[in-house]
């Protein structure tokens, strides 16, 4: 049966020490089955290996590895990492965006409205002479300024 067990490492290595772990594990045969590092978790790396020992023996020489956190972590502490969130949840009406795709590519814009349901956001070009509203996809745009616009 499968365990989580949480790393400490370096902050902003986390990648790198799944990948080497990766590495490690398949080179000295240990059983660890996956290895999460959540862009939200800053400074932890998420193991499920077999025991403590196979983790001991996945992290053995890696470096940015700071430690093991004590104990384990149950799987509904980490489920929603596994959840894919959709673009629409992390824009907020008032956050400037840049349009990375369509025919306003590399404009800047407002953001007015949100539609989660729908994964779309209305957006309103900053650079425009008129302001027309513009739908477009939640994930044809790159969140630029989370500063919400006070009116």
């Amino acid at each position: 049966m499968s365990r989580f067990f949480v790393v400490k490492t370096t902050a902003n290595q986390e990648r790198l020490v799944a990948n080497m772990m990766s590495m490690v594990a398949k080179k000295n045969k240990a059983n660890v089955y996956s290895i999460l590092a959540p862009k939200e978790l800053k400074g932890y790396v998420i193991v499920e290996a077999e025991s403590t020992e196979d983790l001991v023996k996945s992290i053995r020489g890696v470096p940015h590895v700071k430690g093991l956190v004590r104990g384990e972590v149950s799987f509904n502490e980490i489920e929603h990492f596994l959840t894919p969130r959709k673009a629409a949840e992390q824009i907020k009406e008032g956050y400037t965006v840049e349009i990375i795709s369509g025919p306003f590519k590399g404009e800047l814009a407002v953001v007015k409205r949100v539609d989660e349901a729908r994964n779309e956001i209305t957006v309103e070009l900053i650079e425009a002479v008129v302001s027309i509203p513009i739908t477009v996809k939640a994930d044809h745009v790159r969140v630029v300024d989370k500063k919400e616009e006070v009116e």
